[in-house]
């Protein structure tokens, strides 16, 4: 972690806005629709924010397909909120102290609650392509921490407790609004892994016997930087497709993208109501 360039990023963001954002949204791929319905919206794009990541020169957004690679700060449901409309990724070549700035400087200009979203592949097979997961639980299977290092006291201890990494009274709110949406949400252990690789039908094995119920490559790091800041922390995964071995089809990204948007307007309304009662 480098402090210099998390105050940096901070204090050239807080000169844009003229309010302090309550909640943070990080939106997954094909998610970052939601940020287009922000309210007199100010958007910075990462490459522009000194002590970001950069992106690659030759790309305008994130180097992922579904991430715009933008910030959008507003008001959402009558909240101000500050949104990542795509994230930065350990399998990009981001060392993880890196990918998980953006979190520091959620909470640096205010953020006490985060909303993290992914795209996910689905061990569990009950589940659905199209199903949402509140996510109650990790697994990293990456082996690697972005709390690795020097540990800043002002951010929180060196040895952070992540026993309920996922809050539960978010955790409740969640289930309250899916209920009076009729949404028939799912619950379950989100397995992280380095990527860009998707899983092998052995590794999706090993991660049903481990008790993950869907897999990714992202979400993992980003919580544990904003439990180790304090932040509440409650996360969505979208089901996009199942994961290798579940069945016959060769997995895709442009599958992860199709799933988002047909489920989009569904997510969104959701994430508005649980941006409503938090």
């Amino acid at each position: 972690m480098n402090l210099e360039k998390i105050n940096q990023a901070t204090n050239f963001i807080k000169e844009k806005i003229h309010f302090t954002p309550e909640i943070g949204l990080i939106l997954g791929s094909g998610l970052g629709s939601l940020a287009d319905e922000i309210e007199n919206p100010v958007k910075i794009s990462y490459n522009t924010i000194p002590g970001f990541p950069h992106l690659p020169a030759d790309k305008q957004g994130s180097t992922v397909t579904g991430h715009a690679g933008q910030l959008v700060l507003g008001k959402l449901e009558g909240k101000q909120v500050i949104a990542m409309q795509g994230r930065f990724h350990y399998y990009e070549g981001y060392s993880l102290q890196e990918a998980t700035i953006p979190v520091r400087v959620m909470k640096k200009t205010g953020v006490e609650k985060i909303i993290v979203t992914n795209a996910a592949g689905g061990v569990n097979e009950t589940f659905e392509p199209g199903d949402l997961m509140i996510i109650t639980d990790h697994i990293n299977f990456a082996f690697a921490n972005p709390l690795i290092g020097k540990n800043y006291n002002e951010f929180g201890p060196r040895f952070p407790d992540t026993s309920e990494a996922y809050a539960p009274e978010l955790i409740k709110v969640v289930k309250e609004v899916a209920a009076s949406q009729n949404i028939n949400i799912k619950e379950g252990v989100y397995q992280f892994s380095s990527g860009p690789t998707y899983e092998t039908p052995a590794e999706t094995k090993a991660a049903r016997f481990l008790g993950a119920d869907a897999v990714g490559m992202s979400t993992v790091p980003e919580v544990l930087v904003a439990v180790h800041s304090g932040i509440k922390v409650v996360g969505i995964s979208c089901i996009t497709n199942m994961a290798s071995g579940m069945n016959n089809q060769p997995l895709s990204h442009d599958e992860v993208i199709e799933t988002t948007e047909r489920v989009k307007g569904m997510f969104c309304k959701l994430v508005r109501g649980i941006v409503s009662k938090i």
